[in-house]
């Protein structure tokens, strides 16, 4: 089988032996009815990462998202929310179909929203409008290249948010990446929501699972919805054994695949019609545009196949690349050369 430099996404990543091991070894038990021991330790310790009374396993980030959505709101009501986050852009519609509210989309800098901003979108208290209730953060955000939420401005949003008695909620799928490179903890993050999901098979490198973590209110109607869209899980610890033993071992390592991406990013830069800032390149995530290049993001996404590199184009005129814990220093190098070779130098 071809051996690819897969810079795709951070899904991609496969369990480590290790993780195997420690996933064929899980005690196990039906977690529908609550007796998986491996699901409860896994949810117990990342409510306690949160700072959360409580935490749920599920499937997917899209699910987790989706259910707290679902909790948040009733039908007809409306969602604050970045223009080009991942729960409008890329979750099928759920908001509409699951839950039956809309979205009020705001344009960012770099997927990053002002309180500001936010205060001149909630509705007035008027029967022609639907009510405002939920506001949805995204940390690290995903098209905005992997960038971190400051601290300062999710504080104020959150205020905000609690003096118009409105809920936030944090889609932390790759908060993991955002802990390690801002220094602030996952607990620090956890305080400026009222609930927060968070994602074990992207940069923690498990094959599969989500959590959703909130008060234990929250959480039991959550759990309700859970039901509802299908997500009951049964001997599920084999899962949940691989997000214990990933919080245990590829935390830390997180800052290899930020080093990897900035790396990408100084040498990207160098290239023939290529445009980026290496300074936006905060964590694991390297978005660039190709639009001097002659070429499309899906022509060069061609042309890096060949050379045994897997990329991602988002349309025409931008590349994604992502680093994981399967991406080394030394496929970088590679994949910088097959990238001169495509493009050439300046």
């Amino acid at each position: 089988m071809k051996k690819w430099i897969d810079l795709r996404s951070d899904t991609v990543t496969r369990p480590t032996p290790a993780m195997r091991k420690a996933m064929s070894e899980a005690e196990v038990g039906d977690d529908v009815f609550g007796e998986d021991p491996t699901v409860n330790r896994l949810q117990e310790r990342v409510a306690q990462m949160l700072g959360k009374e409580a935490a749920l396993f599920v499937p997917s980030g899209t699910m987790a998202n989706q259910l707290a959505i679902k909790s948040h709101t009733q039908p007809g009501d409306e969602v604050v929310i970045e223009a080009t986050s991942h729960p409008y852009n890329f979750e099928g519609g759920g908001g509409a179909v699951l839950s039956g509210i809309q979205f009020h989309c705001l344009k960012g800098i770099r997927g990053i929203l002002d309180a500001s901003q936010i205060e001149e979108a909630i509705r007035p208290d008027d029967h022609h409008f639907p009510v405002t209730r939920l506001i949805c953060l995204e940390n690290t955000h995903n098209r905005g290249g992997g960038s971190i939420y400051p601290a300062d401005k999710m504080t104020e949003i959150y205020r905000l948010a609690t003096s118009k008695g409105l809920s936030v909620h944090l889609d932390g799928a790759r908060l993991w990446n955002a802990s390690v490179a801002s220094g602030v903890s996952p607990h620090e993050y956890g305080q400026w929501a009222d609930s927060v999901s968070v994602c074990l098979s992207k940069g923690l490198g498990a094959p599969i699972g989500s959590l959703v973590a909130g008060s234990k209110k929250f959480v039991d109607r959550v759990h309700r919805f859970r039901k509802m869209f299908g997500g009951g899980m049964r001997q599920v610890g084999i899962i949940a054994a691989a997000g214990l033993y990933a919080l245990d071992h590829h935390l830390e390592r997180l800052k290899e695949d930020h080093q990897n991406a900035k790396r990408l990013a100084v040498g990207l830069k160098e290239l023939k019609g290529v445009s980026l800032d290496p300074k936006h390149v905060e964590t694991n995530i390297v978005i660039f545009d190709v639009t001097e290049t002659g070429k499309t993001g899906p022509q060069i996404a061609e042309a890096m196949k060949r050379h045994g590199i897997l990329i991602h184009p988002f349309g025409k005129t931008q590349i994604r690349l992502v680093t994981h814990l399967d991406v080394t220093e030394e496929a970088v190098e590679t994949a910088l050369r097959a990238f001169e070779e495509v493009l050439g130098k300046k």
